[in-house]
């Protein structure tokens, strides 16, 4: 297994004269110049990441991280932490929202245990421990354990390059989850923890002054440092915004463009960036969470969403959703006709 250190010292900026040349077809295909917007960008950023022209995508995986909170001990969420093993065993049936929809975007679920508090049948194991302790009352975990569940995402990824997958979205899955990311968000972008702290799967108004009280207690408590993100992970972060950063870094390692789901997604993307700025790069961002940091972390990253549906289901629901998006745009860029072809007059910028 490559290390946290070895693969950030590999892991190259995309290759911008592929993008440049993916631009310049756009350009020749008989339609007005930019008409399909951030599609011809995704497919732009595609062509770079993976250094072709004619870019490929027929072949994606959803990884959905999944893993116990114990910050769920403060009241913090709505239902307890038994049930994410109950939806992480119906990633293994084929019966969530996330399954269902990836079947008709035909791409392969892949559930991981990065740190459930109990073992599920039919996943991919990469467990680091099972569930991370209250940081109200103590860090997560070691900075041992955040790396080395940063390490079991790389790990993934170069599985999954070794299997030919050419584009991966990303999931997860944790009750309390928005709250180590709302806590690791506000770390990162020095932001108030109300202005990225939010209801989760439907907090009450007293459940939200809960969760910012606590946040805010944990971070008073712990003092983070912003530019030790390892650091932040271990005092109040999760193991599947971990393992999310390890799929980011190892995607960008292996030239295999990352579809960003929501709220959680986009904080272990920032993560992966702040750990190694190419990285940003290999992005691609699916949609804007409801979450109220939603937009704020998409903005961090410099990334603009494909969808704004109103979404906030986390399991990769989002980054699947903007998959068939992708696959149009990729058919109209290889098949239509040039305006040479068709022998009349190309648009010209003005």
């Amino acid at each position: 297994m490559e290390s946290l250190e070895q693969a950030l010292q590999r892991i190259e900026p995309v290759r911008q004269e592929f993008g440049q040349a993916a631009k310049r077809r756009w350009d020749s295909i008989a339609k007005p110049l930019g008409s399909l917007g951030l599609l011809e960008d995704a497919v732009v950023r595609i062509a770079g990441i993976q250094r072709r022209v004619d870019c490929d995508i027929s072949r994606r995986a959803v990884t959905i991280f999944c893993a116990d909170n114990g910050i769920v001990e403060e009241g913090v969420t709505q239902c307890g932490s038994e049930v994410t093993a109950v939806v992480a065993e119906n990633f293994t049936k084929g019966d969530s929202c996330v399954c269902i929809m990836a079947e008709l975007a035909n791409a392969e679920i892949v559930p991981v245990d990065i740190g459930m508090n109990i073992d599920v049948p039919g996943m991919v194991r990469a467990k680091v421990r099972y569930g991370t302790e209250n940081f109200l009352k103590e860090p997560a975990m070691s900075r041992q354990e955040v790396v080395k569940a940063v390490e079991e995402g790389i790990y993934l990824a170069e599985k999954l390059a070794e299997k030919g997958i050419q584009l991966t979205a990303t999931g997860e899955m944790g009750i309390g989850n928005t709250t180590t990311s709302s806590a690791v968000a506000a770390v990162l972008t020095g932001r108030p923890v109300e202005e990225m702290t939010g209801r989760g799967a439907g907090l009450s108004d007293a459940g939200l002054k809960r969760k910012i009280e606590v946040i805010k207690q944990a971070l008073e408590q712990h003092q983070p440092d912003p530019a030790d993100v390892i650091g932040v992970l271990s005092a109040v972060g999760g193991l599947d915004i971990a393992g999310l950063a390890g799929m980011f870094l190892g995607c960008a390692r292996r030239h295999i463009p990352v579809m960003v789901d929501g709220f959680i997604s986009s904080v272990a993307a920032l993560c992966a960036v702040r750990l190694c700025p190419a990285v940003q790069g290999y992005l691609l961002a699916s949609h804007c969470s409801e979450e109220p940091a939603g937009e704020l972390l998409l903005n961090e990253l410099g990334l603009t969403p494909l969808i704004r549906a109103g979404m906030r289901l986390g399991e990769g629901t989002g980054a699947v959703a903007a998959i068939p998006l992708l696959d149009m745009a990729i058919e109209v860029y290889r098949k239509m006709s040039t305006f040479e072809e068709i022998e009349i007059e190309a648009y010209q910028p003005l």
